[in-house]
């Protein structure tokens, strides 16, 4: 008969191992979040000068270039294979904890739409497709959210007690 796995009754050394990987992951994620807000890219404008460049500006803050076909390829392949692993790997932890069907569908399948609707509309801003700012922007929110809702969840489950049996 299938017994449900669940995060809460694993032994304490265990817990306390996938506590502290999700400690350094967050700080991981929230680091990039830190450059992106350096960057200025978390504005519609922002985003768009990030990527096609705002040489065109007079007296720009920062001068910015626009970015070559190499370096965009550069972004979105590790963007896309780095961040789809942390919710690959915070999905697989979300689904062992006791939070209902629903939301661990919603939090383990919704970053990885977010993934693709962000890093797809960042090459659509480099094309000159400036409107799509607004949905990296949308989507890069919701992917954030996304991963702090699915970290609580999980951390909720590694301090509950095990269940006896």
């Amino acid at each position: 008969m299938y017994k449900p796995f669940f995060i809460k009754n694993l032994p304490k050394a265990v817990k306390l191992f996938l506590g502290v990987f999700l400690v350094m992951l967050s700080i991981g994620y929230f680091t990039g979040l830190a450059f992106v807000a350096q960057t200025e890219a978390s504005s519609p404008q922002g985003i768009g000068e990030n990527y096609n460049g705002n040489e065109d500006q007079e007296d720009p803050q920062v001068l910015k270039f626009k970015k070559s076909s190499r370096e965009m390829l550069t972004i979105i392949h590790t963007h896309v294979l780095s961040i789809s692993m942390i919710f690959f790997i915070t999905g697989i932890l979300l689904w062992g904890t006791e939070v209902s069907v629903l939301w661990k569908k919603i939090l383990s399948i919704e970053p990885f739409i977010s993934v693709l609707v962000t890093f797809g509309g960042i090459y659509l801003i480099w094309m000159g497709y400036m409107w799509v700012s607004y949905l990296v922007l949308i989507s890069g929110i919701l992917m954030t959210l996304s991963y702090i809702a699915a970290v609580i969840f999980i951390f909720n489950d590694l301090l509950r007690k095990p269940s006896s049996s």
